[in-house]
């Protein structure tokens, strides 16, 4: 039975920057709780769209409007125009409360759709993203591949309920040897660039439907991990600008 697509996600997102060596140690406890995921290894390669200046993620970081990020995301290595890939719009409400639009089809026809407005092959689509698409380029005006970030994903799910807490659905991932670019854009074949977090750390997210559960707020607690605010597309657009 093939398992659906999803198009729209509501969720809870924290991250955190680790070295390799703290996360060898959290994850001693993790694995006691998690287990592979469906896809549990991962080459991502983000293309993600913004004004000449960069306004969409200037914006997001100043918190304005909804910190909106549209991007294309590719699971291959070298993709190519003809490659599978996902046009995603990831915001935030007033509360927090991270959401993903998304729709599958092809790196050309996605570029192109980012471009004409006109989508020519889609084998899954999500009109709240449409809808949204056409209200940031009501705001910004025309959109272009401006930053690629690339990165090696494991992913990991809760493997069991545990009696007398509530139902959770828990993802947990963690990337590393990420690198990002902001020239050769469209040239989406290849991994070179420049380091995002630095040698020897890797960025661990758990994302969550609500609250986090105890089990998992214990571990944390237990080993002094914090989350951080960070963003991989707001982190890149500083470094390439020598902001940070």
């Amino acid at each position: 039975m093939v398992k659906a697509l999803e198009t729209s996600f509501k969720r809870i997102e924290k991250k955190y920057v680790l070295d390799k060596e703290k996360l060898g140690a959290i994850w001693d406890d993790l694995k006691e709780h998690l287990v592979e995921d469906d896809y549990p290894t991962s080459t991502i390669t983000n293309i993600y769209f913004d004004t000449a200046d960069f306004q969409v993620i200037q914006d997001s970081i100043a918190k304005k409007n909804g910190r909106e990020k549209i991007r294309m995301r590719t699971y291959v290595t070298n993709p190519t125009e003809d490659s599978q890939a996902f046009l995603e719009l990831k915001k935030k409400d007033a509360e927090g409360i991270g959401h993903k639009f998304r729709l599958v089809s092809e790196t050309g026809a996605i570029k192109q759709f980012i471009e004409s407005g006109k989508l020519t092959h889609a084998t899954s689509e999500d009109q709240l993203l449409i809808d949204e698409l056409n209200t940031l380029k009501e705001r910004y005006g025309d959109l272009s591949a401006r930053m690629l970030i690339y990165y090696e994903r494991s992913s990991f799910k809760e493997k069991h309920h545990i009696k007398g807490q509530p139902q959770t659905k828990i993802r947990v991932t963690v990337d590393q040897n990420v690198t990002y670019r902001d020239y050769d854009v469209e040239k989406s074949m290849g991994n070179y660039g420049s380091e995002l977090v630095g040698d020897g750390k890797v960025i661990m997210e758990i994302k969550t439907p609500g609250p986090q559960p105890e089990w998992l707020k214990a571990i944390l607690m237990k080993h002094g991990i914090e989350s951080t605010s960070f963003s991989k597309y707001g982190t890149a657009y500083r470094k390439s600008q020598g902001i940070v």
